[in-house]
């Protein structure tokens, strides 16, 4: 799948949102209300470490959940908008949904069904899926069109700018400067922003 690809599913699901007066969007986006305008429950929870070490969460697609580790809270509120955000991407991007409306189907009728949660592991692991999942949230937290307003007028060469753009959207510095740098809006020289444009 395409960055632009992805960055189109992430705009549907805004867009979605605005044709909603219960939804519309505003920012920083609360990403929980993301997952409620998609029928998805999320929850904080304490998830154990399995065979292959830690898990960041996971999505039960049956139940239509996602589960967050807790340990993320401590991370900071940036770290919990993405990583709910990521969550909602893996859920749009790779959870085939007319598989889960049949099993869901089936259970209804009594048959036992089960299908294997999406398991999150850290970002360092961030290859295939995981990838486009962080790509995802940042297209939702970030829309380009949003984005555009946030950097007008502001020096994208100054660290106090950044910040202040990262703070008025609820992302982290480093999910800010990703997301610019993807969009060729600003590049790093020597530690040292450089606004493009």
């Amino acid at each position: 799948m395409s960055k632009h690809d992805i960055e189109c599913r992430a705009a549907d699901v805004l867009v979605g949102m605005e044709g909603n007066p219960l939804y519309r969007p505003m920012f920083p986006l609360d990403v929980t209300r993301v997952a409620e305008f998609l029928a998805l429950d999320v929850v904080w929870d304490c998830i154990p470490d399995d065979d292959q070490g830690a898990i960041a969460a996971r999505i039960l697609p049956i139940d239509r959940l996602i589960e967050i580790n807790e340990t993320v809270l401590a991370l900071g509120q940036g770290f919990e908008a993405s990583t709910v955000a990521h969550e909602i991407g893996h859920w749009v991007l790779h959870i085939e949904h007319s598989a889960v409306e049949r099993y869901s189907r089936l259970r209804e009728r009594g048959l036992d069904v089960a299908i294997a949660p999406l398991l999150c592991r850290s970002e360092e692991q961030a290859q295939g899926i995981e990838w486009q999942a962080q790509y995802f949230a940042s297209c939702l937290l970030m829309p380009r069109d949003v984005l555009q307003e946030q950097v007008r007028g502001r020096d994208l060469s100054q660290w106090c700018d950044l910040y202040a753009i990262a703070e008025s959207l609820g992302v982290t510095i480093s999910n800010l400067i990703h997301r610019l740098k993807d969009l060729g809006w600003l590049r790093l020289e020597a530690g040292s922003p450089q606004g493009i444009g």
